[in-house]
């Protein structure tokens, strides 16, 4: 049984990383470097900054990770740097509020694979749920609406970001007992250190573009926007209940859509819309009660 109760730190806490979160698509439009180096960057720079908050604050001594645990975090980061890439370059081809709508088909895509990876019981209430999101889905992505902005090359990318990133939660439930902090170290470091070997190979490392502000953007998304926003999210822990942690993840896709809104001037048309609230409320409802 959770014995945990909410406290205001805890929310605070966790609502800023949220709000973090849902900026970062801003942020890469006004960042010229390739995707590829962009979740180089991210991962390294928020990797470091973990590493430096843990052993500044001494938080969490406990026993070394062995080696499978070490290894197979290595290669959830691997993957995470994938998805990462994926979701920047969806940024490129279509709009953020749209790339965030697709890519928040990831719990619903969790919710399809749960029955055959972990025999979980696909309930009437899920599967009602799965059907709504896969609908809303339909309709962000402007099939049925010739007048909305969506590219199908830039939703195809956002989908693929979210299919990487249910693996990333699907081997996360796969193993226990590692600290949040030092397994999201080595998952942060290992998803910016898999880029190097395909940024040598396109060339990625090139640094056309950059000026000034181009250069403070790119260290805020790693410091920020990884680093403090991990630190902001795990710190939240253990003054949330789980019930309370999943109902504050909707303040990601949600804030990100109105930030777009204020800030690029994007719109979303009534159908985009009816499929936004299809997506995250089903995926709010998919929610096992803690």
């Amino acid at each position: 049984m959770e014995n945990k109760v909410n406290d205001r730190k805890s929310i605070v806490m966790n609502i800023l990383s949220m709000l973090i979160f849902g900026t970062i698509g801003i942020f890469r439009r006004y960042i010229p470097f390739s995707s590829g180096f962009l979740a180089f960057a991210r991962g390294v720079l928020g990797g470091l900054f973990i590493l430096f908050f843990v052993r500044l604050t001494k938080k969490n001594k406990q026993e070394k990770m062995g080696v499978h645990q070490l290894l197979w975090f290595a290669a959830t980061g691997a993957i995470m740097g994938i998805n990462w890439i994926l979701l920047f370059e969806a940024y490129n081809y279509t709009s953020v509020s749209i790339a965030t709508l697709c890519y928040y088909m990831q719990p619903t895509i969790v919710m399809l694979v749960s029955p055959f990876l972990f025999k979980e019981k696909m309930t009437k209430k899920k599967a009602i749920c799965t059907f709504l999101a896969v609908i809303g889905m339909v309709l962000v992505s402007g099939v049925t609406d010739p007048s909305a902005h969506g590219n199908m090359k830039g939703i195809l990318l956002g989908l693929g970001a979210a299919v990487f990133y249910s693996g990333v939660v699907i081997m996360n439930k796969k193993i226990h007992g590692a600290d949040a902090y030092r397994k999201t170290i080595v998952q942060l470091l290992a998803a910016g250190l898999v880029m190097v070997p395909y940024l040598l190979f396109t060339n990625g490392f090139s640094t056309e573009g950059m000026n000034s502000l181009s250069f403070i953007l790119l260290i805020i998304v790693g410091i920020i926007h990884t680093g403090l926003a991990y630190v902001l999210y795990f710190g939240s822990m253990d003054g949330l209940k789980a019930q309370s942690v999943a109902l504050l993840s909707y303040i990601d896709p949600v804030s990100a859509l109105l930030f777009s809104a204020i800030f690029l001037k994007e719109s979303l048309s009534f159908m985009n819309i009816i499929g936004a609230i299809m997506i995250i409320g089903s995926a709010l409802a998919g929610e096992d009660p803690a």
